[in-house]
């Protein structure tokens, strides 16, 4: 075995040591909760469902909500490798190309001229919301049909993301009744999901998922320069273009189900690129798996930080990502 397949089977070993982890908190998800429920019920509500209490918040609340952490963890952190990638940028995360907000901001404008806060009009606003900040991202940084710039992507998306969330805020203000309803949304949770809702948000997880895999080995070149790239025959704009659109999906889908929630697209990109090494063909499945087990391990900390009360998910993830990023930008600064 040469050392090339000696290395991607150590890479595989990994992997799937990770999934197993992620095995692990999935079922940990389920059996934990405030309301106790003994392992034994837990098992039977699968094996010998008897429409019990505990059966009904096992099958109907804490695996629903399992599935989704999973899902919507794996997307944000492989949105966050494509936007790493396609900027050049080791500081890129769903927020910088305006998308995440551009999708919170399409909610609460619904919320506020419907009245409405439900949670299927609150995925839909935020799907059409982040499709209409991709498209403008997009449209910004190759005006007139010129070709895509990457420093005019950076910066549309970051001046937009700036707007979209200064318009969140004012609505928000301006109207407290969106305040009221909107709080928890925004903050990021899992809490009162459920399949109907998961199903309608899953074709587009999986379509971005699926995108970002075919992609994975394009990336690398991202890391060459745009000339190199071109004179190795890549299309660039093409790949760049199928990037967003990935993240899109990805982003759009992951805000409709649970709100914003950050830094796992920040931070997950790079553990994964420490245990996997540059090459975004492991980097990508890497991120899906890890960033579905921060989620997890994320949601279930949750329910326990305050006694008998849940905390939104999206806060677990901000103080558990911003000391981890601290830690790896000092670490690869003295590295350097």
């Amino acid at each position: 075995m040469n050392s090339i397949n000696l290395n991607n089977f150590k890479k595989g070993i990994g992997l799937a040591g990770l999934a197993l982890l992620a095995l692990l908190a999935f079922a940990g998800s389920i059996a934990l909760g405030i309301v106790h429920i003994p392992l034994r019920d837990v098992m039977d509500a699968f094996l010998a469902n008897d429409g019990s209490r505990e059966h009904l918040i096992v099958r109907t609340v804490r695996l629903p909500r399992a599935m989704m952490a999973v899902m919507i963890g794996g997307a944000l952190a492989v949105a966050g490798c494509l936007m790493q990638a396609v900027s050049r940028n080791a500081l890129a995360g769903p927020e910088l190309f305006g998308i995440s907000n551009g999708a919170a901001l399409a909610a609460v404008m619904a919320s506020f001229w419907l009245g409405s806060a439900s949670l299927h009009v609150l995925a839909w606003s935020a799907l059409i919301g982040a499709a209409v900040a991709g498209i403008a991202v997009f449209l910004l940084s190759s005006p007139r049909g010129r070709s895509l710039s990457l420093i005019r992507l950076v910066v549309a998306g970051a001046t937009l993301n700036l707007l979209f969330a200064s318009l969140t805020q004012g609505i928000l203000i301006l109207n407290e009744q969106s305040l009221d309803t909107m709080r928890y949304w925004l903050a990021g949770s899992l809490t009162g999901r459920d399949m109907e809702l998961f199903g309608l948000v899953m074709p587009y997880l999986l379509a971005g998922l699926a995108g970002a895999l075919a992609l994975s080995g394009q990336l690398n070149v991202f890391g060459l320069g745009d000339q190199v790239a071109r004179s190795l025959g890549q299309r660039m704009k093409a790949i760049r273009t199928a990037c967003i659109l990935a993240v899109v999906l990805l982003v759009g889908g992951a805000v409709a189900l649970a709100g914003p929630i950050g830094f796992v697209g920040l931070a997950v990109p790079h553990i994964a690129r420490l245990l996997a090494g540059s090459d975004y063909r492991w980097v990508v499945p890497y991120a899906a798996v890890l960033g579905g087990l921060l989620l997890l391990a994320a949601d279930i900390g949750a329910r326990f930080v305050l006694p008998g009360q849940e905390i939104p998910v999206g806060v677990v993830t901000a103080f558990l990502g911003a000391p981890l990023l601290i830690y790896l930008a000092q670490r690869k600064e003295s590295s350097s």
